[in-house]
């Protein structure tokens, strides 16, 4: 049997197979322009795709795209061929330097939110040497960024590789403040922990509501949900494991460090974690494990949802964000050190990230926001929509004695002073976990909870890089023109406490009264996505992006766009999908049974047989599809009202407080109904089906 450490990557154009292929010196100028940002000699660049090339027709390949993640979400690709006329009628393999390190897929159909108009087709691919070619489906694929015409970002890869850069740039600085100047290049770091459910592809055949949306919008609980616990961690059915085994050996060939996989809390419900990577990769490499995901599942007869919440009742799926800051020379700048100085500069960083996380927390609402994840946050399943921050009682209590100047007993010595030897040990991963914060530390690490299981962790990962770039910044114009670096340091940590602790809360974030807490404290409670979004445009975060280019205004403007026309569009076809289910199926076959049902009490009563029950349940038929009808012609006529609105902020707020409130309402008569039809009539399958087929 083939051992995993033996096809680990073998189909990834990775640092093995370049110094095997590329000649000490392409190698070496490749190496440069990975490190150090550096622009790649053409003739570099032909060597190198030569050398892809070649490793790629060696692995059975024909064809090679230029993989990239356009504002849709999801990845985008075109094939070409490597064959070239040769001019004797025959062909030759060829690609070149100049195709490997740009291309022009056409970019009129992807979302630009105005940046380019529908005729201006042109869009502009460029190869991302930092993140490795991989080979998918014999096709070689090139991570690359995607622009248009004018070279405004169409993408999320370009603005994470600006906010990158941007916090590299501002970290250095710090360091160099603290003696570092072994430190050439800092990048972060990010663990994506994803959730998913698996079910039978035979009843997810059936459902339109999960082909057109991914989620359930009808469908009455199950006697039993999630309520024993006993999913969690729970044996894995031979089916799932078959299809755990297979996506592994899928994602380990192509570099993808899958970790740890178990059941989640719903029936269903299972998780796959990765271990850490660089940023950029990390976003790489989830959105292919999403896809890969995918594809594994039906070759096992399985349907792996990744919505936010495919059924209602019980929880939906997230995917946590375990982000960090590490150095060339592999320092973690989140872990606290072994001396007075390296906890002191910990300590710095850690309060940069928590004034970036108070001053900046509609941006982070904002980067979790989608009309799947609505559905999600503050259920009870996962973190509130109110942005707070967890570390911990022991290190609370050293920010609380830098805070107030009390001493702090550790271990037989007192805190007096950040920089003085008295400074005591710092917990190292001391903290319990709160898996009802948003934004928890947890040890060396900051465990962003929030984001929703369907959606890229480019977007988390712009906005924190960008924000705590922001802080460092600050931080860094204020130290450098220190004269007592050590009191500055000190005077500069304790403000930062002072003025941005009320972002902090380790409590327990389900809990009623943590909102009127929050309140209290002026947190933001965004509960929705229409009630986040217009904060993107707010003067603080516009002035953010630009001043560190990650966006100029107009790519902000059109991703705000964007993301209005996402969520307007995402409820309309949810509502057009339910009433598709319910004039087609629904209401037809309540009809229908209510009429046999009927039948029956004539012939009972024409034989003097009781049919109380019969009647019963006719008269709850009757009622039930009355008002189902009623409230779907309302739905109907809410639907054509949501065009009469000037601008999309009221559009959206209009479906949130319309649309989607009739849905529910809709949906709740016609579950109420589905405990009374006869299973064998109801027209899809049921929740019991769903979540409880796989066996």
């Amino acid at each position: 049997m083939e051992q995993v450490k033996d096809y680990f990557g073998c189909l990834v154009f990775n640092e093995q197979v370049m110094k095997a292929k590329l000649s000490s010196d392409v190698y070496k100028s490749l190496r440069k322009t990975i490190n150090d940002g550096k622009e790649l000699d053409i003739s570099v660049a032909n060597s190198v795709a030569v050398a892809m090339k070649d490793w790629a027709i060696e692995n059975g390949c024909t064809h090679y795209t230029h993989w990239f993640q356009p504002m849709t979400g999801i990845t985008a690709e075109k094939h070409d061929g490597f064959i070239s006329p040769d001019g004797d009628g025959k062909i030759i393999m060829e690609f070149k330097g100049k195709e490997l390190v740009k291309g022009e897929p056409d970019a009129s159909s992807f979302p630009s939110g105005g940046l380019r108009a529908t005729a201006e087709a042109r869009g502009y691919t460029a190869w991302d040497p930092t993140s490795y070619a991989f080979i998918k489906d014999k096709v070689l694929c090139i991570p690359t960024a995607f622009c248009s015409y004018g070279g405004e970002a169409l993408d999320k890869k370009t603005p994470l590789l600006r906010s990158m850069q941007a916090i590299n740039n501002e970290t250095l600085r710090i360091l160099k403040l603290f003696g570092h100047d072994e430190v050439t290049s800092v990048k972060t770091t990010v663990g994506p922990e994803q959730e998913y459910f698996l079910i039978d592809k035979k009843y997810y055949d059936e459902r339109p509501d999960l082909i057109y949306t991914g989620r359930t919008l009808f469908g009455k609980k199950t006697p039993k949900g999630q309520e024993l616990d006993d999913h969690y961690f729970g044996v894995i059915k031979p089916r799932v494991q078959a299809f755990m085994n297979d996506l592994n050996e899928e994602l380990w060939k192509l570099g993808i460090l899958a970790k740890t996989e178990h059941n989640e809390v719903a029936p269903a419900q299972h998780e796959l974690a990765p271990i850490f990577a660089t940023t950029n990769i990390a976003a790489d490499n989830n959105q292919l494990t999403m896809e890969i995901m995918q594809k594994i599942a039906k070759k096992h007869n399985l349907v792996c949802l990744l919505h936010e919440k495919p059924f209602k009742g019980v929880n939906g799926s997230g995917k946590h964000n375990n982000w960090s800051i590490s150095t060339n020379t592999g320092m973690n700048l989140l872990e606290p050190g072994e001396t007075p100085l390296e906890n002191a500069q910990f300590l710095l960083f850690l309060v940069a990230v928590i004034k970036a996380v108070d001053e900046y927390q509609d941006l982070l609402r904002i980067s979790v926001a989608s009309a799947g994840n609505d559905f999600r946050l503050g259920a009870n399943e996962a973190p509130p929509a109110i942005i707070s921050m967890f570390v911990g009682s022991e290190l609370q209590d050293v920010l609380d004695s830098i805070e107030t100047g009390k001493p702090l007993k550790t271990k037989g010595k007192s805190f007096l002073k950040i920089g003085a030897d008295v400074l005591p040990d710092l917990p190292k991963d001391s903290t319990d976990r709160n898996r009802t914060s948003p934004f928890a530390f947890t040890g060396n690490k900051f465990e962003f909870r929030a984001l929703g299981s369907s959606e890229s962790i480019s977007c988390a990962n712009i906005m924190l890089n960008t924000a705590v770039a922001e802080e460092l910044r600050q931080f860094a114009d204020i130290l450098e023109k220190s004269k007592d670096f050590n009191n500055d340091l000190h005077e500069l940590i304790k403000k930062t406490i002072i003025e941005h602790k009320r972002i902090i809360f380790n409590g327990n974030g389900y809990d009623d009264s943590w909102i009127a807490e929050a309140e209290k404290r002026g947190l933001l409670n965004l509960k929705s996505t229409p009630e986040a979004l217009p904060h993107y445009l707010d003067e603080k975060n516009v002035k953010l992006f630009t001043s560190h280019k990650i966006y100029s205004e107009t790519e902000i403007k059109a991703r705000y766009e964007i993301a209005q026309e996402h969520y307007q569009k995402i409820v309309t076809i949810e509502a057009l999908t339910a009433l598709d289910m319910t004039n087609r199926y629904y209401l037809p076959c309540i009809s229908k049974y209510s009429a046999n049902i009927t039948n029956t009490i004539i012939q009972k009563d024409s034989l003097n047989i009781d049919s109380t029950y019969e009647k019963d349940v006719v008269a709850k038929l009757s009622e039930g599809l009355k008002n189902a009808y009623i409230v779907k012609s309302s739905l109907e006529d809410a639907l054509k009202e949501k065009d009469k609105f000037n601008t999309v902020e009221e559009t959206s707020m209009y479906l949130r407080e319309n649309v989607l409130k009739k849905m529910d309402t809709l949906r709740d008569i016609i579950d109420s109904l589905e405990e009374i039809v006869d299973e064998k009539e109801w027209p899809f399958a049921s929740y019991d089906e769903l979540l409880f087929g796989v066996r």
